[in-house]
C-alpha cells in the first residue's frame, strides 16, 4: 500500500505544475498541522492506528497528488473537492441550494467519508483512504472559492495578474497569497494557532452547513472585489491577508473538531 502511495507521490511532484490545488502544498499542511495540535487523546490514538506514525500534514495533499494518476482510478474523486453554488441571500437559501445539489461534491462526500470512517465494517485500507480524503477536503472547505460559482469554475476563469504574472483568481487563493508570506507550514501553523480555549470552542461551533456558508459568504466578497482582469499586488495582499489567515486557522480547528467527534 505504501509503495503505491510513494509512486503516486513521485509522479505528482513531477507533474504538479499543471494542476490548480486547493490551498497549495503549504496551505493544506498548515491546516493539518493546526488540527493535529487540537486532537483529543482518544482521536490521536485512533488516528495513529489507521494512519501510522506520519502526522496529518504528511497526507494532507495526497488527494491532489493522485490527480496525476493516469489510470483513471481516482477520476470520480475530482468533484469531491468543491461545491458550486450561486450567491445566496441568507443561510436558509444557501442550505436549501446546498442540499439540492446533484451528484457527489464537497458537501456530500465529507458526510460519506465520515460515515465510512465510523462504520466498523469499513476495511482498514478504505478507512485510511477515507481519512486522508477527509483531512484534505476539510481544508478545501475553508478555501472560499471551493464554495464558489459554477460559471467561472470557482474563479479559474477569472483572469488576473499577480505582481505582473498572468494567472487566475482561484490560483491566487490556492497558493499565491499563502506562499507570499514565506513561512514554512510549521512556522505558519504556530503563528496562527494562538486563540484562547474559549475562542477555539466558538470557532468550532456550528454544523458542516454553517461552515460551508461561512466560506460561501467570503467567496462572495472576493468575487465582488476581484473582477476579471484585475491587477493584483501588495494592495490585494493587504486587503485579504487577514481573511486568508483566518480561513487557514478555521480550517484547522474545524478539522480537529470533526475528527474528535468521529473518534
Amino acid at each position: 500500500m505504501k509503495s503505491i502511495y510513494s509512486k503516486i507521490l513521485i509522479l505528482a511532484f513531477i507533474t504538479s505544475s499543471i494542476y490548480s490545488y486547493a490551498w497549495g502544498l503549504a496551505g493544506h499542511r498548515i491546516i493539518a498541522e493546526i488540527a493535529e495540535n487540537h486532537l483529543s487523546g482518544k482521536a490521536r490514538r485512533e488516528i495513529k492506528k489507521i494512519m501510522g506514525k506520519e502526522r496529518l500534514a504528511y497526507w494532507a495533499n495526497w488527494p491532489d497528488f493522485i490527480k496525476s494518476d493516469t489510470t483513471g482510478a481516482w477520476k470520480q474523486a475530482s468533484a469531491w473537492h468543491y461545491v458550486n453554488i450561486d450567491p445566496q441571500t441568507d443561510f436558509k437559501a444557501f442550505e436549501q441550494n446546498l442540499k439540492a445539489q446533484a451528484g457527489a461534491n464537497l458537501y456530500t462526500q465529507i458526510k460519506v467519508l465520515s460515515s465510512q470512517i465510523k462504520d466498523e465494517k469499513t476495511s482498514e485500507k478504505d478507512r485510511k483512504i477515507a481519512l486522508i480524503f477527509l483531512i484534505h477536503m476539510m481544508g478545501d472547505l475553508s478555501q472560499p472559492l471551493h464554495v464558489g460559482r459554477a460559471e467561472d469554475l470557482g474563479g479559474n476563469k477569472i483572469n488576473v495578474t499577480y505582481f505582473g504574472d498572468k494567472t487566475n483568481l482561484h490560483s491566487v487563493w490556492d497558493g499565491k497569497l499563502v506562499d507570499s508570506q514565506k513561512y514554512s507550514y510549521t512556522e505558519y501553523a504556530k503563528l496562527l494557532d494562538i486563540k484562547s480555549k474559549d475562542e477555539v470552542v466558538k470557532i468550532q461551533t456550528g454544523t458542516l452547513e454553517d461552515w460551508l456558508y461561512d466560506s460561501h459568504k467570503i467567496a462572495n466578497t472576493i468575487y465582488a472585489q476581484t473582477p476579471n482582469d484585475s491587477k493584483l499586488s501588495y494592495d490585494y495582499q493587504y486587503k485579504f491577508n487577514e481573511t486568508m489567515e483566518r480561513q487557514l486557522l478555521y480550517g484547522g480547528l474545524r478539522l480537529a473538531k470533526l475528527l474528535n467527534d468521529l473518534f
